[in-house]
């Protein structure tokens, strides 16, 4: 049994962690969210926390009122939510926060030497070479979360670093696959929302749809298992079985394949490195009549090619794309620009954001924050 701190509890990762943990029998001693007091206080009362951050004060406030009759230390801010990411009685904390937001959590997890399960990719992407270095520094593992580094993650098992050949991200494709620009030209935010196969929140299924979030994972895996980004290849599997797999010198390609269910990846990086029977259903190999693999149309959907270019330039990129990303997302989000206007926008702002080869986490926040600023003034 370990002692977990779960941040970004009530998200859709983070709050099939809290339930996870609960059923396998870990302890969740502290926990931390953005500001669904609901939830939160249905997670407090269910799972009994020591500690609850909650990053907007004025919603802590209102938690801290509801389970007065509890006995659990609910605090507000960005501190607070640094402590549940450090929390003294932990043995892992689980960092399921949403964008750059996750970082700074990351990296005071790493500081106070908690073995670190992440599914925050931002962690790795805006800031992949001060994550893994302080990572390194503290000989602290990091466990991917997503299901498809997981999945390289538990492939690259079968061999050593030196027999690796390259690494095969799997993507579903997205529900646009096959559409040109002139039909993609015409998208809705409704329609961007319909996921073919994964159940997740509105910012990364948009992501899916835009490729932009399997470019994102191409940045992360390449930061996470020291790959370059031209041994890094996407291909679109659209059953979402294979949810990655790495082809070794020899030839030899080990995947590994699974339902489509975060709670495998989730269950895996939380009992590392033992397996354990899980508590849900698991995939029927004789239910299968076909697997599918198509390369990726970077033509029409160019955030994937962006991301493999930054991954190659590496520094301050990742920050500036994903700024500017969040920006152009919540727009489209909003109705106020069309989907290949996402694109066009971060694109345009990757070439305004001046380069820093080796950034320090203050160049991060301020190619961040000026990314975002430039991404506004375009909307």
């Amino acid at each position: 049994m370990k002692n977990l701190s779960i941040i970004g509890s009530t998200g859709s990762v983070g709050a099939q962690a809290v339930q996870l943990a609960e059923g396998r029998g870990h302890r969740v001693v502290a926990m931390a969210c953005g500001k669904n007091i609901d939830l939160a206080e249905k997670q407090v009362r269910t799972v009994r926390p020591e500690y609850f951050a909650m990053m907007d004060e004025k919603a802590a406030v209102e938690l801290k009122n509801r389970v007065a009759d509890l006995d659990c230390v609910v605090e507000g801010g960005r501190e607070a939510v640094l402590r549940a990411s450090s929390y003294e009685r932990a043995d892992m904390v689980l960092n399921a926060a949403t964008g750059i937001a996750g970082l700074r959590p990351t990296i005071a997890a790493l500081n106070s030497c908690k073995a670190l399960a992440l599914a925050n990719k931002e962690s790795l992407v805006c800031a992949g070479n001060i994550v893994m270095k302080l990572a390194e520094e503290k000989k602290i593992p990091i466990l991917p979360v997503d299901s498809e580094h997981s999945a390289i993650f538990q492939c690259l098992r079968a061999g050593n670093e030196r027999e690796v050949d390259c690494l095969i991200l799997t993507a579903s494709g997205g529900p646009f696959f096959g559409w040109n620009k002139e039909r993609l030209a015409s998208v809705k935010a409704a329609d961007a929302l319909k996921h073919p196969t994964w159940k997740m929140g509105g910012k990364i299924t948009v992501d899916s749809a835009t490729m932009m979030n399997k470019g994102f994972e191409v940045m992360e895996a390449a930061w996470l298992f020291g790959v370059p980004s031209d041994r890094i290849d996407v291909v679109v599997h659209r059953e979402s079985i294979v949810h990655s797999a790495v082809k070794f010198v020899d030839g030899s390609i080990i995947a590994q394949m699974g339902n489509a269910d975060m709670r495998l990846p989730i269950q895996y990086a939380v009992d590392f490195p033992e397996r354990h029977e899980n508590p849900f259903e698991t995939l029927d190999i004789f239910s299968l009549s076909n697997l599918s693999f198509y390369r990726p149309d970077r033509e029409n959907f160019p955030c994937l090619p962006l991301c493999e270019e930054a991954s190659r330039r590496g520094g301050n990129m990742g920050a500036v794309i994903n700024g500017a990303n969040e920006i152009a997302v919540a727009a489209f989000l909003e109705g106020k620009i069309g989907f290949l206007d996402i694109y066009d926008i971060v694109e345009n702002v990757t070439g305004r954001v001046a380069f820093v080869p080796n950034p320090s986490l203050d160049d991060i926040f301020e190619s961040d924050g000026e990314a975002r600023a430039l991404a506004s003034s375009l909307i």
